[in-house]
């Protein structure tokens, strides 16, 4: 859940010189409380993920390829 807190601290201090920085152990735990938070997915997840990536980002690569020849190849038979 969000909180103002961020927005009112960042306005509050804006422009005023010593502003407050967060010490590298408070960013620290922080950091880990976030990951705590984030829902890991299981390997067959992760393995149907990466293949269907894999599978589109193939698939993208063979539309451009086939247009980039098509392209080419108009372009040759109009002024070559």
């Amino acid at each position: 859940m969000a909180t103002d807190t961020r927005d009112d601290a960042a306005t509050k201090d804006k422009g005023k010189p010593g502003k407050k920085r967060t010490s590298p152990l408070l960013f620290y735990r922080q950091v880990v409380a976030e990951l705590r938070k984030v829902i890991w997915p299981t390997r067959h997840e992760l393995v149907t993920y990466t293949t269907v990536s894999l599978i589109f980002v193939v698939i993208v690569v063979g539309i451009v390829f086939g247009l980039d020849n098509l392209f080419s190849w108009t372009v040759l038979k109009l002024f070559g």
